[in-house]
């Protein structure tokens, strides 16, 4: 089972209200001025969002449900044809032509490669996009913070929302399980959905991601031909520091 091809139609109604990261993003953006590339971009929330601002991005998702819904976005905005791409592809095996000034691995997306050896294939790839001077940053939750809960597998609920298309309302909870170990967390999203006529709709999507620390992220990066540049607990620029909920990376060639 796809995670994002079974969840690809509650994305953008459960992250409705995500926009903590876009600021953040223009700023570098601008700084860095020049192409962006946004890999792992999903519904295009951050893609359509720079280019709106008068950049040129690319985006890569391999999800085609996900890629779907990020051209009725950009469908919305005739007048970003020529400035804004979308590419349905692995950004593993991906060949693109241009060369960026910022590359974006937002919220999450780089906890989906789960390897060592995907990792740093994907981290050599983005050394070879970025230009001189070029920056890469990553958005990954503060592993500390997953680490120090316990673990009872018990299902949890994480929030409701209504779901733009139907209306319905849909909870959504999940169970998960970490591997301290290996750094892995298996989670378990459940979403219940209900009609019009109070009937439940259970739709349960498992899913495997990976937690990193910064020691090891800083050594992937470094192995990569990248050199840790910024790091930061959110995106109002606190410090990276214990209890902090993010992990902000920004890298430099």
């Amino acid at each position: 089972m796809n995670f994002y091809a079974t969840i690809a139609r509650y994305y953008d109604s459960e992250h409705a209200d995500k926009d903590e990261d876009l600021a953040f993003y223009s700023a570098l953006a601008s700084e860095q001025d020049g192409p962006v590339l946004v890999i792992g971009s999903g519904t295009g929330r951050i893609a359509v969002q720079l280019a709106l601002e008068g950049h040129t991005v690319e985006g890569i998702e391999i999800e085609p449900a996900m890629i779907e819904r990020a051209r009725a976005r950009l469908a919305a905005h005739p007048q970003l044809k020529n400035r804004l791409t979308f590419h349905q592809a692995d950004a593993l095996t991906i060949e693109l032509p241009s060369r960026f000034a910022l590359v974006i691995i937002p919220y999450n997306t780089f906890m989906h490669f789960l390897t060592q050896d995907v990792q740093l294939a994907l981290l050599k790839r983005i050394k070879g996009w970025l230009q001189p001077g070029g920056a890469l940053a990553l958005d990954l939750p503060n592993a500390g913070e997953a680490f120090a809960t316990q673990d009872t597998e018990a299902i949890i609920l994480e929030r409701t929302f209504l779901e733009l298309e139907s209306g319905h309302l849909v909870m959504q909870q999940s169970s998960s399980r970490l591997d301290r170990v290996e750094q892995l967390m298996d989670v378990t999203w459940l979403y219940d959905e209900i009609g019009g006529e109070g009937e439940v709709k259970r739709t349960v999507v498992p899913v495997q991601i990976h937690y990193f620390f910064l020691s090891e992220l800083t050594l992937l990066l470094e192995a990569s031909g990248l050199q840790v540049d910024e790091v930061y607990g959110d995106f109002d620029g606190m410090p990276f520091v214990d209890g902090c909920p993010r992990m902000i990376v920004v890298a430099r060639t």
